[in-house]
């Protein structure tokens, strides 16, 4: 694995325990699940965006994604730190909502620190992230059986402490480790029913225009780091978490370029945490070293939003991607679809393929079941951040309600899907590679 100079992120891992991590690739990889978590794990609970601007970002990912601002803590709701909206997908039976926070500060000079409804918001750290990352993830929070239990059992088993446990109003528990760069793990629990808050203390329900394209839940959240083995031992070593799936360059590379990935699972494997790393020495300089590059340090490389039908999700969202939505990959080559019918024509229709052409949907399966996906262009400035819409087909086991739902991870995450993506960005980072070699000669 290449090496790479210092970081923001965990401290290398002696050379004796670097051994510990090896990657086999997808060929040898043998999935399995020891149910291993430190601690129990039920969903992903939302995750955090810090911008500049939070009333027009979170406008934005609305717009794009079909997702209604659902509620707020600001000036208006008492909160004079910072600015923080929701956006909260429609439910859909017992799935675990998607739930997306973009969070702004006010001037400090005006603020009252007692209102603010993050405890965990600090005006220096915020401008820190967002002079040196632009728009991106600060925090990923998990919803946990007991906060208080899971950062006590993650710092004796080496997580570095960022937050300890802060109870609100006597009603959430909120506590945050480091994951990466400068992501937090955040951990909530409810120490009464959870069903009746709005978000967390402090925020107010905002009724307006109920926005739906069909996205329902976060599916996994990818990180880009400089060296892979040190933080899947990190995360490892104070989760629990198992080895989902792996990749290596020979996986997913180009003649040009390449990365190494490794997914990590809780035992649901419901909370996925894929993470890439640079393959270093070749032709092309590696999508996750320019990555790296933008946004200054690891972070946070894209989020998959699973739907309940990706045709109709991706029809309301192209429609929307010159006016204010987010554009997508470039759509793989003809000769892509031309032998879809044999590898998928027994789960999709003769009509779902050539929508699948039509809209660039990308497809691969496993022995498990079906995965459908796309990709976004980045959603900022930088060329970092992007987003992924997925949907998951089979799969399907039955609760002790006797009621239908998913097995996590259905479907994998795609070696087909996952070099066309990497040969998407290639190709979309050569283009804006001609624009500046254009530039450089005409100055």
């Amino acid at each position: 694995m290449g090496k790479q100079g210092a970081t923001n992120g965990p401290a290398a891992l002696p050379a004796d325990d670097e051994d510990k991590f090896k990657l086999v690739g997808f060929k040898n990889f043998v999935r399995s699940n020891p149910r291993s978590d430190l601690f129990t794990v039920n969903r992903f609970h939302h995750v955090e965006f810090w911008c500049g601007d939070a009333t027009n970002t979170a406008r934005r990912f609305s717009w794009g994604l079909g997702i209604p601002i659902a509620a707020k803590s600001d000036l208006s709701s008492g909160n004079s730190v910072h600015a923080s909206y929701l956006l909260r997908s429609t439910s859909s039976s017992s799935c675990p909502q998607l739930q997306f926070l973009f969070t702004a500060p006010y001037s400090p000079a005006i603020s009252t620190p007692s209102s603010s409804s993050i405890p965990t918001f600090s005006f220096s750290s915020h401008r820190s992230f967002t002079e040196t990352h632009g728009l991106g993830v600060k925090a990923i929070a998990l919803e946990v059986e007991d906060a208080r239990l899971a950062f006590s059992t993650s710092v004796s088993h080496g997580a570095k402490p960022v937050s300890e446990p802060v109870i609100l109003n006597d009603e959430v528990v909120l506590a945050e480790v480091h994951l990466y760069g400068d992501v937090v793990l955040r951990f909530i629990s409810f120490l009464k029913d959870s069903n009746g808050f709005v978000f967390l203390p402090g925020f107010e329900l905002v009724e307006g225009t109920q926005l739906d394209y069909g996205i329902r839940r976060l599916d996994h959240a990818v990180g880009n780091v400089p060296e892979l083995g040190p933080v899947v031992e990190y995360i490892k070593s104070f989760t629990g978490f198992h080895e989902f799936a792996e990749f290596t360059a020979e996986d997913v590379g180009t003649a040009e370029s390449g990365l190494n990935s490794a997914v990590l699972a809780n035992n649901d494997e419901t909370v996925l945490f894929p993470l890439n790393e640079p393959v270093y020495g070749t032709k092309r300089k590696s999508q996750i070293q320019t990555y790296l590059e933008h946004n200054e340090g690891a972070g946070v490389q894209h989020l998959a939003l699973v739907t309940e039908d990706i045709f109709t999700t991706l029809r309301e969202m192209r429609k929307r991607s010159v006016i204010g939505g987010f554009e997508f990959m470039p759509s793989p080559p003809l000769t892509y679809y031309k032998n879809l019918k044999s590898r998928a024509g027994d789960i999709l229709s003769d009509e779902q393929i050539k929508e699948c052409e039509e809209l660039g949907i990308l497809v691969d399966r496993d022995d498990q079941g079906t995965l459908l996906q796309i990709f976004t262009k980045p959603v900022g400035d930088r060329p970092t951040i992007f987003l992924e819409i997925i949907q998951r087909i089979g799969c399907m086991l039955k609760n002790e309600e006797g009621e239908l739902y998913q097995k996590g991870g259905c479907g994998g995450f795609g070696k087909g899907n996952f070099s066309e993506l990497f040969r998407s960005i290639e190709e979309y980072e050569k283009t804006l590679e001609a624009k500046q070699t254009t530039q450089v000669a005409i100055a």
